[in-house]
């Protein structure tokens, strides 16, 4: 069964948010960094990776994902900075 992952992006401010979710994390991010990845995140600017989640299905990935969404900008926040509080780009960590 394929591993899913939920993702969170943010602009080099760190004043954006993006909630995404895929099933291979290190070409998904590096698409967003591309600027391949979804139009919002194009726009936005949204290239650095702050948090991740890894489950064992993309369909557990996926509930989390409509979870994780309809939480507070607030809530979001305090998630991403609790696991990593200075807002670092976690791809290095992907890529090895």
């Amino acid at each position: 069964m394929n591993k899913g992952y939920v993702y969170f992006l943010t602009n080099f401010q760190r004043t954006t948010l993006y909630i995404g979710v895929t099933n291979n994390i290190s070409l998904r991010v590096w698409n967003h960094k591309e600027g391949k990845g979804s139009k919002f995140t194009s726009k936005y600017k949204l290239r650095v990776l702050v948090y991740a989640e890894e489950y064992d299905s993309i369909s557990d990935a996926i509930a989390r994902e409509k979870q994780l969404k309809s939480w507070r900008k607030q809530w979001k926040w305090e998630l991403v900075k609790n696991q990593n509080p200075k807002l670092e780009d976690w791809y290095k960590t992907l890529r090895g």
